[in-house]
């Protein structure tokens, strides 16, 4: 008989007794078959019970807590006494205030009550709970000051409060009251003042967390052994210390959004353990150090959003080939120069982010070689030449952004390798040529944006593969062509912009496998704000040593522009029947025709532009009953009839102008005619606009830009990391 399987049937046939002298604690998180055969003491249940009727259980979560019951949810008592040692009633969803009853339990070792909606004040009386080592309240609704009677747990090991509404300072005593306490977290509360010296000086202190709170001061040097420290999202100021008590013990340390100045000192580098850093948001200067080299530990690096100057590190691990490095952002600063090659040697590498910043020259051939890569964001710097055609060696790429570059030449047929890219960004450069016909191996693609590019020839029917497309915009290009019949056939589309372009012929009708975004009429409030600025918030989590997930975020205004064409002919109504729409712009064409009596239908519609084109007949009355409208310019068309001031259009100051047909009503003086020194419309055979065709482009071309947002948190592509530490 195998000797692990007879270890099996020796521990099968033993006590609970007899398996705690083996050192096997039972602990109940709910139903333990060896915790019932001792029935819960009588003091203990009283408590229990008296605690659950105070409370709010909406999904009946302790409906097990009975008398003459066995198995209570979330309890664990001693076999010995019958005695309550664990009370773990984390995420139950249960909610009011904490009853001081719960303080009976002086046999309480562990008291876990996160992730629920416990409100109120912490519970003075926890102070008696003499046997604590592990107080977990975090992620409830729990306010004001920590008791001072905390300060009785002597025997406390691990104290969690975060992500609750406390507020005041951090207790002197917090350093001194237990000599074993290995873990406090306090992240995400409202405490304000330093940091008390006792906790630079707690020797036992493994991890400290005090993020998301209104600390200030200067950050201390620690003289612990800690293994993770994060300050991240405070007030403090200074400069960075060395942290030199904690070079062979740190592993993670978080300093992000803070007030910090001068520059990245080098002994930062010596933190031999260190897995992840992060100095963000900050005010930190001046180059890096050519020795600001860590070791092969390192995970994640982020320096972003500093004031960091000079050239990129060329040496950022000390052995590269044996580097454990997943993400890499210095985006958003000041360094200049080229990418060091020695970037490319960063096998492991998942996340390369150097947007913002002044770099120049070449994107690096070798850069295909970190086949790990998921996400590449190079965009708003000054790179030049082509895509490498080596980029495809990244075939686990999900994000490619290069966008606002001086980058040239076409788009490679090879990119079709990148079978897993989720979103594409060229805008803002010289590329030119054609969409390649081999794109349509890029199944996965959801955002796509080749603006303001020199782009050209006719829409391919690669780009219907594309199947799960949520934002495409061929802008500011040079397409020529007939708009396909399947512009409006993308299901999940929010955006499409091809403004800008040398499309001629009519607008497609659209079909009944039109995006459920265009058609849905709910589609809440939201704000207007620019429409061609491609702003994505990606998300990288950095859940172990080997691993990084990536997502993003894009929450878009549901629009179309097809402004600035050649576009000619009348207005579908199937168009206007899109009752999701919140953005349409079809300025700048020669459409004619009166437009549909189906707009009234756009119930979301928040901005309408049709200028410049030579549109007739009388304005629709039903425009006036579209309530979320904001921005509205029908003017420079052939608009005739009267435009009553009742039906509320001087709302849209401006919108009319340029229709010398038309009279708006004014209280003073009944219907006025704006005769404009202008044409009705333009005509393909004049395109010379004169100085007050000039001066309205400007207008109309402001409002085109009010439209839609692709909206993040701030004004420029925001990225945020979570970080998962086990100690």
């Amino acid at each position: 008989m195998p000797l692990h399987f007879f270890f099996f049937l020796l521990l099968s046939s033993l006590r609970p007794a007899t398996l705690s002298g083996f050192g096997f604690p039972f602990h109940n998180a709910g139903n333990s078959t060896f915790s019932a055969l001792l029935e819960l003491q009588e003091d203990d249940m009283a408590s229990l019970l008296l605690f659950k009727s105070q409370l709010q259980d909406p999904y009946h979560s302790l409906s097990s807590w009975e008398e003459g019951g066995f198995n209570w949810t979330g309890v664990t008592r001693s076999n010995q006494t019958g005695r309550v040692t664990i009370l773990n009633l984390t995420g139950l969803n249960l909610s009011g205030q904490v009853h001081s009853s719960l303080c009976n339990l002086t046999f309480l070792e562990t008291l876990l009550l996160s992730r629920n909606s416990f409100s109120g004040s912490i519970p003075a009386c926890f102070g008696q709970l003499s046997n604590l080592r592990t107080l977990d309240l975090s992620y409830n609704a729990f306010a004001g000051e920590i008791p001072g009677a905390l300060e009785n747990l002597s025997q406390l090991i691990d104290l969690d409060v975060g992500n609750n509404m406390l507020s005041g300072e951090i207790p002197v005593w917090m350093g001194n009251f237990s000599t074993k306490l290995e873990k406090l977290s306090l992240g995400f509360n409202g405490f304000r003042g330093e940091i008390p010296e006792s906790l630079l000086l707690l020797a036992s202190l493994k991890l400290l967390d005090l993020a998301h709170n209104n600390l200030v001061g200067k950050v201390g040097d620690f003289r612990q052994q800690m293994e993770y420290l994060n300050l991240e999202s405070n007030g403090f100021s200074g400069t960075l210390p060395c942290f030199s008590s904690l070079k062979e013990s740190l592993s993670v340390l978080n300093l992000a959004n803070n007030s910090l100045v001068g520059g990245i000192p080098t002994c930062i580098s010596s933190l031999r353990g260190l897995t992840q850093l992060n100095l963000s948001f900050n005010g930190l200067r001046y180059g890096v150090s050519p020795r600001f080299v860590f070791s092969e530990k390192l995970v994640v690096l982020d320096l972003s959003f500093n004031e960091l100057s000079g050239n990129l590190p060329s040496k950022i691990v000390e052995a590269p080939e044996k580097s454990g490095l997943l993400l890499l952002d210095l985006s958003h600063n000041r360094f200049s120069g080229g990418i060091p090659v020695a970037i490319t040697e960063l096998k492991s590498l998942q996340g390369l982010f150097l947007s913002y910043n002044v770099l120049t020259g070449e994107i690096p051939e070798r850069i295909g070689n970190l086949t790990y890569l998921q996400v590449i964001d190079l965009s708003h710097n000054l790179l030049s030449g082509s895509i490498p055609l080596n980029i495809v060696g990244c075939f686990q790429l999900l994000a490619l952004m290069l966008n606002s570059n001086n980058l040239s030449g076409e788009i490679q047929p090879e990119l079709d390798a990148l079978d897993s890219l989720k979103i594409l960004d060229l805008s803002n450069n010289g590329i030119s040529g054609e969409i390649p016909l081999t794109l349509a191996g890029c199944k996965s693609l959801e955002v796509v944006d080749f603006s303001s590019n020199s782009l050209s020839g006719a829409l391919s029917d690669a780009i219907t593969k594309w199947s799960n497309l949520r934002y495409l915009s061929l802008s500011q290009n040079k397409f020529t062509g007939a708009l396909p019949s399947w512009l409006f056939a993308f299901p999940g589309i929010n955006t499409l912009d091809f403004s800008g372009n040398k499309f001629s012929g009519y607008i497609p009708d659209v079909n009944s496998n039109t995006s459920l975004n265009f058609n849905n009429n709910d589609v809440g409030r939201r704000v207007l704000i620019s429409f061609r600025e491609l702003s994505i918030k990606t998300f990288v989590i950095v859940a172990d040593k080997t691993e990084l997930s990536f997502n993003y975020d894009l929450s878009t205004v549901t629009g179309i522009d097809l402004s600035g064409n050649l576009l000619h002919g009348e207005i579908p109504e199937s168009l206007f029947g899109l009752r999701g729409l919140e953005y349409l712009n079809l300025s700048r064409n020669f459409l004619d025709g009166q437009v549909p009596g189906s707009l009234g239908r756009m119930q979301n519609l928040k901005a309408l532009d049709l200028s410049h084109n030579s549109l007739s007949g009388q304005i629709p009355e039903n425009i006036s009953s579209l309530g979320n409208l904001t921005i509205l310019n029908l003017s420079f068309n052939c608009f005739s009839g009267i435009v009553p001031r009742k039906q509320g259009y001087w709302r849209f100051p401006g919108a009319f102008a340029g229709n010398p047909d038309l009279c708006v009503e004014s209280p003073s003086d009944g219907c006025r005619t704006k005769n404009f020194a202008v044409k009705h419309g333009r005509t393909f055979e004049d395109m010379d606009d004169g100085p007050i065709s000039v001066w309205v482009f400007c207008i109309s071309a402001f409002v085109s830009f009010y439209g839609c947002v692709i909206a993040l948190f701030c004004s420029a592509r925001t990225r945020n990391y979570i970080l998962q530490t086990k100690i």
